[in-house]
């Protein structure tokens, strides 16, 4: 019988370098807001306070995807460096990453080719290329781009300035774009695109979009006619940012200390019944109670108890502010992909033990939870059932109408669509279509001269619809009614002929 040995002994190595079809797999827990989200922060690392996410339509048909920042660039080894798949640098104190595979697993999940120009100060500008099985899988040779062409793309006319430094980053052959020459489909995608990327960066970076430490913008390019739609700017969607506490003595900090462990819970209490965005974020307000982690001032997850207590609807109203800073990062450890937390064994013990100044534990602050939201419960009033808007308004205004107003029964849903009208009326509303039309000929007043889009002007859709909706209700329209439309169609048409003077 063999003797056990207490180590295992090796007689040399060999080099055993990755498959390439590993490029494959990795990124594949992104969607495109979090992949979007991810190149955002690489930007933020590289001391970049403007971005632009750039869409390109050749045709009726998506092509390809920009990212551009004002950051400080980088030199021929740094951007080879971070071309390299595992690739190590030097993170500072305020960086985020430290997988390097962001901004491959980023891209990589969305699109088949990426392209990274750079240039920083003192250095020539330099680019580098991946093509995912561009040798059938056989090796990582990394493409070098042509200098004249790195520089050519960071001078475009992005309405981002990159003062001697910038980075643009390219994806082509977009996985994630819909393979069609439809402009109804390829409006609603971009539009729906734009909307959700937006509210996810918007939430992720809300700190630093609120204190003017950066800005994000969303445009189109149309190749053919040269035309790039206005800038779409992602607003702050803070999940603590209410106008008024749930109670008057909220929010309140719990501190938990334990040997060189110290970690504060800001737990906030939002108020009964909100309509405001910053309170529904991305869906049910149910899936968003729990803990909000941060590091660095970016949230890397948005609700979720941890295992500091059970998901329950009375607590939808409870959020807990965590940052994970300094000393305590050792309790938690981070996804590649930046958007989730994993804590360690002690967490739940640590948070169990905080209290506030007052002695107030994280169980007394659950009981407060449930409390108000009852109390809100018993104040609410039943809102007015209104028949549902179809074609013409953003999905995300079209989902906020059917999450604050009842659905009026036994209708069915409103277009709000363009037409050519012969006289110069604002709108028309045809009850046997479904329809409410709007006269085209206000339409690109209304649009500073810009195209539309199916979903454009969601502003002046969305008060139409509130004011008209309920004439579109009922068998037949009765005097009151068509008093009604013939008072609105004679003080808004003439509001939108003195616009167009």
């Amino acid at each position: 019988m063999t003797e056990w040995s207490l180590t295992v002994p090796t007689e040399g190595s060999i080099e055993l370098p990755p498959d390439p079809r590993a490029m494959d797999a990795i990124g594949r827990n992104h969607s495109l807001p979090t992949a979007l989200a991810d190149l955002v922060d690489n930007s933020i690392d590289a001391g970049a306070t403007h971005v632009l996410v750039r869409i390109v339509k050749v045709g009726e048909r998506l092509t390809s995807l920009y990212v551009v920042d004002d950051g400080n660039g980088m030199s021929p080894d740094a951007i080879d460096s971070a071309m390299t798949v595992g690739g190590r640098r030097e993170y500072g104190d305020g960086d985020l990453g430290h997988f390097g595979l962001g901004l491959k697993a980023a891209s990589f999940s969305q699109a088949r080719i990426l392209t990274v120009m750079s240039r920083s100060a003192g250095h020539e500008a330099v680019g580098r290329r991946w093509r995912l099985a561009a040798d059938g899988g056989r090796s990582f040779a990394c493409d070098v781009v042509p200098r004249r062409f790195a520089e050519s793309e960071l001078d475009r006319d992005w309405g981002v300035e990159l003062r001697g430094s910038g980075t643009v980053i390219r994806w082509d052959d977009v996985v994630a774009f819909p393979v069609t020459d439809d402009p109804r489909r390829t409006d609603e995608f971009i539009d729906h695109m734009i909307t959700n990327a937006c509210q996810h960066i918007g939430m992720v970076f809300h700190r630093f979009l609120e204190q003017d430490r950066l800005s994000v913008d969303f445009d189109v390019h149309e190749v053919d006619t040269g035309f790039v739609g206005p800038p779409i700017p992602v607003t702050p969607l803070n999940p603590f940012g209410y106008a008024r506490s749930g109670r008057p003595d909220f929010p309140q900090t719990l501190t938990a200390e334990e040997g060189d462990l110290k970690l504060a819970f800001r737990c906030h209490l939002w108020p009964g019944q909100s309509g405001n965005p910053s309170f529904q974020l991305t869906g049910n307000p149910v899936s968003h109670q729990g803990l909000y982690f941060y590091r660095r001032d970016r949230l890397l997850q948005a609700g979720g108890w941890e295992g500091v207590h059970a998901p329950n609807p009375k607590l939808r109203l409870a959020r807990v502010e965590v940052d994970i800073d300094n000393d305590i990062i050792g309790l938690f450890r981070m996804n590649p992909e930046k958007s989730r937390v994993n804590v360690g064994p002690e967490f739940a013990r640590l948070a169990a033990s905080a209290r506030s100044a007052d002695g107030m534990s994280l169980d007394k602050y659950f009981d407060l939870a449930e409390a108000v939201y009852t109390e809100s419960r018993k104040r609410s009033t039943k809102r007015t059932p209104m028949v549902y808007p179809g074609a013409g308004l953003p999905p995300r205004v079209r989902d906020t109408i059917k999450r604050e107003i009842p659905e009026k029964s036994g209708e069915e849903p409103i277009d709000i669509r363009w037409d050519t009208f012969t006289d110069d009326l604002l709108f028309h509303v045809d009850r046997d279509r479904r329809t409410l039309w709007l006269n085209k000929r206000y339409r690109r007043m209304l649009l500073g001269g810009k195209h539309g889009g199916l979903n454009d002007l969601p502003l002046v859709k969305s008060l139409l619809y509130l004011l008209v909706s309920n004439v579109f209700e009922g068998s037949h329209l009765g005097p009151k009614d068509k008093d009604n439309i013939a008072l609105w169609q004679t003080i808004l048409t003439a509001a939108a002929r003195a616009e167009r003077q």
